[in-house]
Formats: C-alpha cells, structure tokens, sequence
C-alpha cells in the first residue's frame, strides 16, 4: 500500500485527508469518515484502509472541518458540516476518477455517511461502525454542558482528555436530525458493525439502523470490542469483514496475474511495524495472516514462516495422493499430513554449530486400501512437487522493486 497526501476543499477550508492506493490496478474506490472528534489516523481506520488497499481499493481518509489537520475551527462545525465534508471528499475522488463505490463511517461518521448517501450517486455500499442511530446520542459525552451551551451558546468541554468547544448550532443541528427516512430510501446495500458491549454507542442504536433499512442489509456482532475498535485483533476483524462484503456489492474482479506468473503473484505486507504481524494476498480472493509466538515478540495472530512452509509441504503431499489415488480409482476416502520442522546438525559440520531443515511427515490413509496400494501412495507422497523444491534447495532471486 502506498500512501498519498493530499488537501482538498471542504465545507469551512481546506481538508487534510490520506489516500490509500493499492500497489497494482484501482479496482475500487471506499471513502471513510472517522468518529466524533477523532480524526482520520485512529488504528481502526489505518487498519481497514490497509486491508482494503491490499484487495485493491484506494480508500480516502480525512480530517473533518477543525480536526486533524484540517483547516477551519471545530466549534463552527454541525453534524450538516459533516455531512457536506464528505459530499465534498466524494466530489474530490470523482474529480480524479475515483468515485467511492462504498462509503465507511465510524460512530458519529457511521451516521453522517447514512445522511450523505444520498447525494453520492457512485456509492454502491455503505459500512456503519459503531453507528448512533439518532445523532443526538452524541450529546451524552458533554450532557454536563449543556445547559450551559444552551444559556451561553457556547461551552469548553473534555472529550477523550482534550478540550473542545462546543456551541449551540451543532446541539440543535444534531437535534434536528432524524436518520429514518435516509435509511429507509438507501437503495444501497447496508452493512452494520456494532460492539454489544461498546459503552460509548449502545447497541441498540446498531438494532434500530438495521431495522429502519431495507434489504440488502447485514447485521455483524463485533463481540468485545470497545467502541474505538482499539484492539489489533478487533480492527483485523472488522477489516475482513468489510472487505468480503465490499468486494460482493462493489463487484471487484481478481485482476490478471502479471507476465511470466501464471499463477499469480503472493504478496506480504507489514502490518504492524512495531511488531511482526503480515498481511498475505494472492490476488483479491485469499487473504491470510503470519506473525510470529508471542515468545518471539509477536502476537500469534498468524503462522509462522516456517508454519506456512510447513503448511505447503503438508498440501501439496495430500493433493498428490489424492490425484493419484482418484485415477488408479482405489478406495481411499480421506487423508490428514502432519507436517514438523526442526533443524538438526549437519553431519559435515565441522564446528558442531551448522544445521540444517529437516521436515517429519505423518501420513495418515482412511479406506478398504490393502497394503500395496498404502505402500505406493507413501511413494507417491515423494513424488509432490513442493517435496521435491525442497529436496532441491530451490534458488531465491531478490531484487528491489
């Protein structure tokens, strides 16, 4: 994934935002509106804009009005200020041929992306996460202040430990807005993310979003993730989520495989660089992860290297019986490989410290096989072309993109 910077004219200034481009062809374009005070840089945003760049969509990021590093100043923004924000970054994307085809929206943002659908016409698909149903819900995190808002017309409030300021335009804009007619006349397909436990937006408001809309609509659980969606795990959740569903609404094609790579081309991406956690794509229909124990200073989140080479040993050897024992036609109804790797001395070492892989293969054949044909396909389990790259120390060519 690469990352563009870029401004672009708002509702009050200019906007700061990011643009998140695949490393090969545009397939699709999501736009993500962040969540009341927050800006467009949280972990969960950077997260599914990644995962999201790596199935081949550029996704655009930005700061609302006064956020951020957007220009403007918070405490002249409303909730309609949101909204003509993200008209405006849908206007910007369309200028470069890149209309969104979904639009993502996190809590306050879930809510501003269902009242601007309307007025984005290439938007195919919209994501709510952590949705307030009703935009007033907003004004719970500063209801101390609001008489004192609605005496003065204005008050300072903490929101997340940092000071803002909040006027009487945007409690009566939020009061004024009703999102059930907007929801009911989508004409889009819905998906709603929603925390059971999330604090901050109950999820009741997830139940009336998901009831007021029509079909299609998708109602996923985000189980216990907290209403930031903070932790790595939950993120990579939702991640995966929207972009299975995106990629159906948004009719994304896996695009050809490169000259001289017929069988396409396994693509890593760091995902965590504190860390050691990996994005892993072939094409647009396989995603996986790799990372390394927890011992190891990783979070386990996925195989390790080894594990994934193991793995491929473990495939291969199974498919090769299989296509073996299916044109002789003999009786064999399952197969499981259990696959070890360990690293022994080599017998040549002169110090005693050299060492080299070696790999352990557990064959296991269910069915009425007599002993010769076990006996055979144990040959033919030699016989799998990843045994045999391996037995051959395949070369590895490296050079800089």
């Amino acid at each position: 994934m690469t990352t563009e910077r870029i401004t672009f004219d708002g509702a009050q200034g200019q906007l700061a935002a990011r643009l998140d481009l695949p490393r090969g062809p545009v397939l699709g374009t999501a736009l993500f509106a962040h969540c009341f005070t927050c800006s467009k840089d949280i972990p969960a945003a950077r997260r599914i804009a990644g995962r999201l760049a790596a199935m081949g969509l550029a996704v655009l990021r930005f700061d609302f009005t006064g956020l951020g590093h957007s220009e403007g100043e918070f405490e002249n923004t409303t909730f309609t200020s949101n909204v003509d924000d993200l008209v405006a970054a849908a206007r910007y994307l369309a200028s470069r041929d890149m209309a969104p085809g979904v639009l993502i929206g996190h809590s306050l943002g879930g809510a501003a992306v269902l009242r601007a659908a309307g007025q984005i016409e290439s938007a195919r698909a919209i994501v709510t996460i952590g949705a307030p149903f009703d935009p007033e819900h907003v004004t719970h995190n500063f209801a101390d202040a609001l008489p004192q808002i609605a005496t003065d017309g204005v008050a300072k409030v903490d929101l997340g430990g940092r000071p803002f300021r909040i006027r009487k335009a945007f409690v009566e804009d939020v009061a004024a807005e009703h999102l059930a007619p907007a929801i009911a006349g989508l004409k889009r397909a819905l998906l709603v993310l929603h925390a059971p436990r999330d604090m901050t937006v109950g999820v009741e408001n997830a139940t009336q979003i998901f009831t007021a809309a029509k079909h299609p609509k998708s109602f996923v659980t985000l189980d216990d993730a907290d209403h930031l969606i903070s932790r790595p795990a939950d993120a990579e959740y939702a991640a995966d989520v929207i972009a299975a569903w995106a990629k159906r609404y948004m009719k994304i094609a896996q695009p050809a495989p490169p000259p001289a790579a017929p069988e396409g081309v396994v693509r890593t991406i760091e995902a965590d660089p504190n860390g050691f956690l990996q994005d892993i794509h072939a094409g647009a229909n396989h995603h996986i992860l790799a990372d390394e124990p927890a011992s190891y200073g990783g979070t386990d989140r996925g195989m390790s290297p080894y594990g994934f080479l193991s793995a491929g040993l473990g495939a291969c050897t199974s498919m090769t019986i299989r296509m073996y024992a299916r044109h002789k036609g003999w009786p064999l109804t399952n197969i499981s490989v259990d696959v070890t790797h360990d690293k022994l001395h080599a017998s040549d070492a002169r110090d005693g410290t050299n060492r080299i892989d070696s790999f352990t293969r557990v064959i296991r054949l269910d069915g009425d096989l007599d002993a010769n044909q076990r006996a055979r396909l144990l040959e033919i389990a030699d016989k799998c072309p990843v045994h045999r790259t391996l037995e051959a120390s395949a070369p590895v060519l490296t050079e800089l993109a």
